[in-house]
């Protein structure tokens, strides 16, 4: 995460606040601005290998047991991992990634780390309303590599999913996604497995 998506979700989560009728005074803004720095001077000293290599062989495979498991009731893991450790309770086969590792490696863990020791195609996952995206320029404008309009890549946040039955039973239904980017504005990808799979992708980091 830059300094400029931190800046942003500051903005937001103060704006939010304000709206809730719980505004944060001066000092409150400034303390969590500090956290928020905190963290990304970790993420520009922390290895560039995968996290999940720090592990041993059966506690990464109790890890991605739990993914898994999680996935497929349809519950973000990591969501999981820190409600447990925000109330205290005992997170079972993975309670050593607080006892050993802690928040601040489970922060290094992205997608794409946990999509590589599964080895499926980070596509392969499914999308959840409130995972962060990235999707690119090519969505809406053309793009021509070398040039000034070369491809770039935004990060959005999954706002809506919806899917719609394919005309052959054996096909995979079509998956249309509402995207929302960091200035608010909101985008609909149709085809989002299919012709639109190659224009977004999990954060790399």
């Amino acid at each position: 995460m830059t300094q400029a998506e931190i800046d942003a979700l500051l903005r937001t989560a103060f704006t939010q606040c304000d709206e809730k009728g719980c505004p944060l005074d001066d000092r409150q803004k400034q303390i969590l601005a500090q956290v928020a720095e905190s963290f990304l001077d970790l993420a520009a000293i922390a290895p560039t290998d995968n996290p999940l290599d720090a592990l041993t062989d059966d506690q990464r495979q109790a890890l991605l047991q739990f993914v898994v498991a999680q996935e497929e009731q349809g519950i973000r893991w990591r969501a999981t991992l820190l409600n447990d450790w925000l109330r205290g309770q005992d997170s079972g086969s993975v309670q050593f990634i607080r006892d050993q590792y802690g928040p601040q490696w489970l922060n290094q863990v992205t997608d794409a780390h946990i999509n590589q020791a599964l080895n499926r195609d980070d596509a392969s996952r499914h999308l959840h309303v409130g995972d962060r995206i990235e999707v690119s320029n090519r969505l809406w404008e053309w793009v021509q590599e070398g040039t000034s309009c070369d491809e770039t890549w935004f990060p959005c946040t999954v706002v809506n999913l919806s899917t719609l039955p394919m005309d052959s039973p054996s096909a995979e239904p079509s998956l249309t996604s509402i995207v929302r980017f960091e200035n608010g504005m909101e985008y609909e990808i149709q085809g989002m497995t299919e012709w639109n799979a190659y224009n977004w992708r999990w954060p790399e980091g």
